[in-house]
């Protein structure tokens, strides 16, 4: 070869290579002139992001982000917004969000006659015999308690009256109680005559009777498939209708990733399919439902499903071994203080926590048990702890999980940073309960062990926050609200509820980020922004971590940005 062809070969490669180095520290996306936080070891912020090809290509000041800027790429102006790693729903029941949409929404009802209004209103556009189904009643919320209540609750009488013809089955807010009118108690055989009987067949729930023994329409925990069993099933159409309502109701919320809190095989398959058709959006890490013991033996025998492309990963398992607070249903250690006698349900034998923590160590899968009192809080940390003795070496990164953990004692509170165990709970709980929960508890007890979340975070536990949805909207704002301030979403009282449990701004966030990705082994991917993980991004219309504590609930989505994408923009 002459050395002028020599030489023209090698300025052609010099100049390829230029361009492909270049081409690869080029990013697609910049995003700058608005509050940028982290979520890292530092909590820093910055001026401005770099993403390439989904990804965080590079974090730092203006003048050196926009010096990588090529012809090609697309420069988004913040306008002073403030942007976060995408926040992740660590506990939610994303399927219940969906169908909050398609039934009878009955969060926001204020008084038991609003909630007979809304049923009329369905019983005029249903047919005889038709179902009519909702959920989101909570009788402790309302603003007016009704003249007749038994054991906390309302009766079926009023209910009964305008819907003659149509069984009625309405699930409370947390999902661990239901109310039914006489149509449906009436297909169900559950009357005076045969309530002794029913009950013996429903250990770890209750058929709420009045002093004659006739039932009010109120089951709580197990009791309620007694009518739930009749319920008509969904079909494939409204189950995908329920789903994308759902992932488009997270997106409108800022939620780039979700914990589903137990669910089947039919809801992964679903995962799976709007996956495949690009209609997932939002990352999903799911929990196999610890109710069908036949479901968690195909999974021991498959192993955890960890997707590559982190959209759909399977690998932690969902005990429910407790009720909810509001029906009287947590396991407490002492009893109810509005409830002379009554400890709560166990309403899973303890035998199966002990049984599915060994085989989850063995077979990889983390293991997540909702726990409200503290009774059930100290009976799992014992069976975790006594699993984690038994296989130690399986035991050294297991990130088991309680979730909710509302109600501890003391003596346990360290026992979660000791073992390793994770504190999942859901701020926006403590601003909706509280005012009601000390009825429950007594002023002691919700002092030494309710929602504490600084005592946690203090014995060197995380806690990753959530809503807990439907059982409250998905909106992470109210749920970052009560974390910093331990406030009623009126602002009260003045100081917040036993005010020393308050998170910082940055314990917050750090709750609804890394935290979350941490709680399903995903801080590599996520979580934070930082060169080398994904570009699932928040951005909110107020600068959430300094404006008054007052104007955080005033605070709106702006954008959710999912692996670089812009999924939701409120101007479009």
């Amino acid at each position: 070869m002459k050395p002028t062809s020599k030489l023209l070969c090698l300025a052609l490669f010099i100049a390829l290579t230029v361009l492909s180095c270049s081409s690869k520290n080029t990013p697609d996306v910049i995003y700058t002139n608005g509050h940028i936080y982290t979520s890292d070891i530092s909590n820093s912020k910055v001026e401005a992001v770099a993403v390439k090809d989904g990804m965080i290509l590079a974090t730092g000041n203006l003048a050196e982000i926009e010096a990588m800027k090529g012809k090609e790429t697309k420069v988004i102006d913040l306008g002073g917004k403030t942007m976060t790693p995408g926040f992740i729903e660590s506990h939610g029941h994303l399927m219940g969000i969906g169908y909050n949409k398609l039934e009878l929404d009955l969060m926001y009802v204020k008084t038991y006659d609003e909630l007979v209004e809304k049923v009329a209103e369905a019983v005029q556009k249903a047919k005889p015999g038709d179902w009519i189904t909702g959920r989101g009643w909570h009788q402790d919320k309302w603003i007016e308690r009704p003249d007749n209540m038994i054991k906390g609750f309302q009766t079926h009488d009023k209910l009964s009256a305008v819907s003659p013809d149509n069984p009625v089955y309405l699930r409370h807010a947390s999902g661990h109680a239901t109310f039914a009118n006489e149509k449906a108690m009436q297909l169900a055989g559950v009357n005076r005559l045969s309530i002794e009987q029913l009950s013996s067949k429903v250990e770890g729930g209750e058929i709420i009777k009045d002093d004659l023994g006739n039932p009010t329409g109120v089951f709580t925990e197990r009791a309620s498939g007694l009518v739930g069993r009749l319920v008509p099933g969904s079909t494939e159409e409204k189950d995908d209708q329920a789903l994308e309502m759902a992932i488009q109701e997270c997106l409108e919320k800022g939620i780039t990733s979700f914990h589903d809190a137990g669910s089947g095989q039919g809801f992964i398959d679903r995962l799976e399919k709007f996956k495949t058709e690009g209609k997932l959006g939002i990352r999903m890490y799911v929990m196999l439902t610890g109710r069908s013991p036949e479901l968690l033996e195909r999974w021991y025998e498959r192993g955890p499903m960890i997707d590559p492309d982190h959209y759909v990963t399977v690998r932690s398992i969902k005990l429910n071994c407790d009720g909810a607070l509001g029906p009287r249903g947590a396991w407490l250690l002492e009893d109810y203080a509005d409830r002379a006698g009554h400890t709560g349900h166990e309403t899973l034998p303890m035998e199966v926590v002990t049984e599915v923590s060994e085989q989850g160590l063995q077979h990889g899968f983390q293991v997540c048990s909702h726990a409200i009192g503290d009774r059930a809080n100290r009976e799992i940390l014992d069976r975790y702890q006594a699993a984690f003795e038994k296989y130690p070496d399986m035991a050294k990164d297991h990130r088991f999980r309680i979730e909710h953990a509302q109600h501890l004692s003391g003596e346990d509170i360290p026992r979660f940073g000791e073992l390793g165990v994770i504190p999942a709970m859901q701020a926006i709980h403590m601003s909706s309960d509280r005012p009601w929960a000390i009825d429950r508890l007594g002023k002691a007890r919700i002092e030494e062990g309710a929602y504490v979340w600084q005592d946690l975070l203090k014995s060197g536990a995380i806690i990753p926050n959530g809503t807990d949805a439907p059982v409250e909207p998905v909106d992470p704002i109210p749920s970052f609200y009560a974390s910093v301030s331990r406030k009623t979403l009126t602002g009260l009282p003045e100081g917040g509820f036993e005010p020393k449990q308050k998170m910082t701004r940055e314990q917050a966030l750090k709750s609804f980020t890394i935290f979350g990705a941490y709680s399903e082994f995903e801080e590599d991917f996520k979580g934070s922004i930082e060169v080398g993980k994904v570009a699932d991004f928040t951005v909110f219309d107020k600068d959430i971590m300094t404006i008054p504590e007052a104007e955080i609930l005033n605070t709106k989505v702006a954008m959710t940005i999912v692996g670089g994408k812009v999924l939701y923009d409120s101007k479009q």
